[in-house]
């Protein structure tokens, strides 16, 4: 399974992002088997965009073939976007290692 993350940072020991559309990175991480694989930072390009940057952002994330995102909070277009896709949209906040044993766990809230 992959997930992006909306992050403050380019790893693992960072902050969930509040923001979805204009967090700096998103990470990609993947899981198998409850445990984490490995993850990539992907820069976020729509993060500095005058308008739009929620719906460049679900795109950037869909195009990465991700099965969920977990972020702060996510726009109205973006949670469109992303649900066209059919991504689950999932609430985190706080340390991103903290945050992806909860979602491990099955402990996270779904938007």
């Amino acid at each position: 399974m992959k997930i992006a993350i909306s992050s403050k940072e380019k790893d693992l020991n960072g902050e969930v992002d509040s923001v979805f559309g204009r967090c700096p990175y998103f990470l990609i991480v993947e899981i198998k088997d409850k445990k984490i694989q490995g993850f990539k930072a992907v820069e976020n390009i729509s993060a500095e965009q005058v308008g739009g940057a929620g719906i460049s952002a679900a795109q950037t994330v869909a195009e990465k073939n991700v099965d969920a995102v977990i972020s702060g909070n996510i726009g109205p277009r973006a949670l469109d976007v992303l649900r066209q896709f059919n991504i689950k949209i999932y609430n985190g906040n706080g340390p991103i290692d903290e945050v992806l044993q909860k979602f491990i766990d099955g402990k996270l809230e779904t938007i």
